[in-house]
């Protein structure tokens, strides 16, 4: 796999009560990332960039919203996004990574 396209698969982490919850129970981050991204290429962004052993990863296609303005009806993008779970006794510090 190219470098370069590992390095742009992760978007951001996605914070929300969910993704809170995945983390306290399940040892999983939840990540936005590109929406061509295969499973294979997030484990491999995750590794690299964090430094960490990947169990599993799970990925879900979020549908955009329906939204009505003054012009009538319009559709927010759909995004996608990746639960990565960790080995036991790694961990990924937002506040720390760089």
């Amino acid at each position: 796999m190219n470098q370069e396209r590992i390095l742009k698969v992760l978007v951001a982490p996605h914070v929300s009560e969910k993704a809170a919850l995945a983390g306290d129970l399940g040892n999983a981050v939840v990540f936005r990332v590109i929406p061509n991204a295969t499973k294979l290429e997030i484990k491999r962004a995750v590794e690299l960039l964090f430094k960490v052993k990947v169990d599993g990863v799970q990925v879900s296609n979020v549908k955009g919203k329906l939204k009505r303005n003054r012009f009538g009806e319009s559709r927010r993008a759909g995004w996608k996004k990746a639960y990565v779970r960790l080995a036991e006794g790694h961990d990924i510090d937002f506040a720390l990574a760089e």
